[in-house]
């Protein structure tokens, strides 16, 4: 079945528009993606958006993202120029790893702006990245309050706003961009996976077949535990092993109930940590 997912809402059209204009008001953007997709939660028209602005990746979700993966693709985002952290937004160990990293990226600059007798202050960053990625999350933890909005699911955060930490750092959240088509449409299936997008952009079976499939053939001892099947069931086509699971959770040929139940167990992890983006 071709999937063609557009999800442009208004809101992300002007954030892309004002993230363009406050560029120069800022010393480095974070990027945030998402451990289970370290490609496929990037924004592709960030590169031309952001240019040249120091710029630090943040893998959030770290726990959740498969470690050797991890490690490949932090080798690729390096190769490329980039620095990059693997975190954890609800932990507090990434806030100091996040600010000790930031320093090094702008060593020069706050080196310079010392010599020039410029007074210092707090480095002003910018955090992007895909809905429910977790930069809420982020600015909560660093300043141990809620004053950024929450919430799991995606496109809640909908205005830009200034937020002061403290003498390290001033941030400025910006709501999360998508982009206006997504042209590859694996790219679609792994962003409803993982929740990046609205559930009702694509029906629960759909994504609850791109998913077992995925573990069918990346873990599928995963499968076999959770669901008591066996080798040979997983020999089965994807529709035939979703019934056999709707039936054995009590289901019957409920797929739909199946199909809801198996994606909210792959997105909080029940299946174990998982990146569906592979680097081979």
């Amino acid at each position: 079945m071709s999937v063609n997912i557009q999800w442009f809402p208004g809101h992300m059209a002007k954030a892309r528009r004002e993230v363009q204009e406050k560029l120069k008001f800022v010393d480095i953007v974070y990027e945030m993606l998402d451990a289970r997709l370290p490609i496929s939660s990037r924004n592709p028209m960030l590169n031309k958006i952001l240019q040249q602005k120091p710029r630090l990746i943040l893998i959030n979700k770290g726990d959740s993202g498969d470690r050797e993966q991890l490690k490949k693709w932090r080798a690729y985002f390096k190769a490329q120029g980039y620095h990059s952290l693997i975190i954890n937004a609800l932990q507090n160990t990434s806030v100091g790893k996040i600010i000790s990293e930031s320093k090094v990226i702008l060593k020069k600059k706050l080196e310079r702006d010392k010599t020039r007798g410029l007074k210092s202050r707090a480095i002003r960053v910018m955090i992007i990245g895909i809905p429910n990625v977790g930069k809420s999350t982020l600015i909560n933890r660093i300043i141990g309050q809620k004053k950024a909005q929450v919430e799991n699911r995606p496109g809640v955060t909908k205005a830009q706003q200034w937020i002061r930490l403290n003498s390290d750092l001033e941030l400025l959240d910006t709501p999360g961009i998508l982009w206006p088509k997504f042209e590859d449409e694996e790219i679609g299936k792994k962003l409803a996976l993982t929740g990046a997008i609205k559930d009702q952009l694509l029906h629960a079976n759909d994504i609850a077949l791109f998913g077992l499939a995925f573990f069918v053939n990346h873990f599928p001892k995963r499968l076999i535990k959770r669901y008591s099947l066996t080798e040979a069931d997983l020999s089965l086509p994807t529709v035939d092993l979703l019934l056999l699971i709707s039936r054995k959770r009590g289901f019957k040929d409920d797929y739909e109930r199946a199909s809801q139940m198996i994606v909210q167990e792959i997105r909080t992890g029940k299946m174990g940590p998982y990146t569906l983006d592979l680097f081979y």
